[in-house]
């Protein structure tokens, strides 16, 4: 059934993308419609390829003349995110885990959320620590040994299954293309990465969402939760390189200065997140069924769900510090994080990595001599 569903997906890909390639009128819109124009036909590979580099901006549906109700439901957005869960899912591994996440993506990422929670909480009560007023900070709680082991594991095992799927599907969609990565290319990439060029819907009037009216919501939103996630990522970075090397030993103040940092970028990170994760949830709400894959909103819903309750309970941190609800937050965060990073390879987060090696693989390829390509050749 599933290898049949990604056949479908694939063929009707295909189909959309080759009467695009006689017609031509979104040529300028976004990396697609180019990297369309450098092929005849649209093999498993090339279509998976360009599903990625999609950003399902919306732009190309409603400038269709070949857009339904007409006979051709010529429909880009929605064939693209199709294709793009197949890849999710088929290049996930272990690859059943990629399957089970795409069904049934919220009730898992909170239920997994909420048991991790849980266990955390009854080692905190079997030491007396769950409720009660704690000197010392977060260590105090859990020894940082004991978090180092049983976080470090999850962090490692996401790195390793995101590694093994994003190097799979490089290989498999630059069939004869051995081009190394330039400079020039690197730093294309790298540029439309950061600035999320294509959710401008390529005139830089921003996407669409759940009419026909332009917004920059999306590319706003999006950008909160990236450079939220980063900024995370940074201070969990900083502190890291504070205990191991310099030999400070959290909690750190909330103040200016380098002794402050990680908590400033967490912070603000988590601002970000929060903000940034409650926007892209109502505009999710709001989408127009023709611009995505309805199947996938469990998933999609799940890695927004998984992120704001990450940055919810970290924020709330600081500010039950000195009450006895601080053990029983500290469990909820942690849970959420693990969750997170036990999830990273087969939800949401994963289009990032994905689409990041689908717009350098086009910053690579359109540097080279134009040359249609016919099937894997």
């Amino acid at each position: 059934m599933q290898q049949l569903e990604q056949l479908i997906a694939e063929s009707e890909a295909a189909r959309v993308l080759q009467i695009c390639n006689a017609c031509r009128y979104c040529e300028g819109f976004c990396g697609v419609f180019p990297a369309m124009a450098r092929r005849l036909e649209f093999p498993p590979a090339d279509a998976h390829y360009l599903a990625n580099l999609c950003h399902n901006c919306g732009a190309c549906l409603h400038a269709c003349q070949y857009a339904p109700p007409h006979a051709f439901a010529v429909n880009v957005p929605q064939a693209m995110a199709r294709v793009r869960g197949k890849t999710y899912a088929d290049y996930a591994w272990p690859p059943g885990l990629g399957a089970l996440y795409k069904r049934n993506g919220l009730t898992l990422a909170l239920a997994l959320a909420a048991a991790l929670a849980l266990f955390l909480a009854l080692g905190a009560a079997l030491n007396g620590r769950l409720w009660g007023a704690v000197d010392g900070g977060f260590y105090a709680i859990f020894p940082h040994h004991l978090m180092v082991a049983l976080f470090a594991p999850v962090f490692l095992f996401a790195v390793l299954a995101l590694g093994l799927g994003v190097a799979r599907f490089w290989r498999e969609v630059t069939p004869g293309s051995a081009e190394p990565a330039t400079a020039p290319a690197l730093g294309e990439a790298v540029h439309n990465v950061l600035r999320l060029r294509y959710l401008d819907g390529g005139h830089g009037e921003g996407c669409h969402n759940d009419s026909d009216a332009w917004t920059h919501a999306r590319r706003r939103h999006h950008h909160l939760v990236f450079y939220g996630f980063l900024l995370c990522f940074a201070a969990t970075s900083v502190a890291t390189l504070y205990h191991y090397v310099l030999g400070w030993v959290a909690p750190y103040p909330f103040a200016l200065g380098w002794i402050g940092l990680p908590k400033l970028l967490g912070t603000a990170g988590g601002i970000g997140l929060v903000v940034g994760t409650a926007g892209l949830w109502r505009l999710q709400a709001r989408r127009d069924a023709q611009h995505g894959d309805a199947a996938q909103k469990p998933m999609d819903l799940a890695f927004i769900a998984l992120l704001f309750l990450t940055a919810a309970t970290g924020l709330a941190l600081p500010l039950l510090r000195a009450t006895p609800a601080l053990p029983l937050a500290l469990c909820l965060h942690l849970g959420a994080v693990m969750a997170l990073f036990a999830t990273l390879p087969y939800g949401k987060f994963a289009h990032g990595i994905y689409r990041s090696a689908a717009l350098l693989k086009w910053a690579i390829e359109r540097r080279l001599p134009t040359r249609l390509r016919l099937g894997s050749e």
